[in-house]
């Protein structure tokens, strides 16, 4: 049974990956989908292991930033800030 998610990603982020699904004859749902199939799939230890990691490296703009909240508060009102 799929379910929904809602995400939030740069704009620009979103047409190439738009694109690169669209090349490869997928939608974009399923291939985050892949993606997170992937990440799940194995035993990783950190962002670093994964499969994925030098393509993810190759399309970033700039230098990794992993951020943290330590409450769901913190997370909600930085999300909504960001909106503003």
């Amino acid at each position: 049974m799929d379910s929904k998610i809602t995400l939030s990603f740069n704009k620009d982020v979103i047409e190439k990956a738009k694109e690169f699904a669209s090349q490869n004859n997928i939608s974009l749902s399923r291939l985050t989908e892949y993606l997170y199939s992937q990440i799940t799939s194995g035993s990783y230890k950190s962002l670093e292991d994964l499969p994925i990691s030098n393509w993810i490296n190759e399309v970033a703009e700039g230098e990794i930033e992993y951020k943290r909240s330590s409450s769901k508060k913190g997370m909600k009102d930085e999300f909504f800030g960001s909106k503003k």
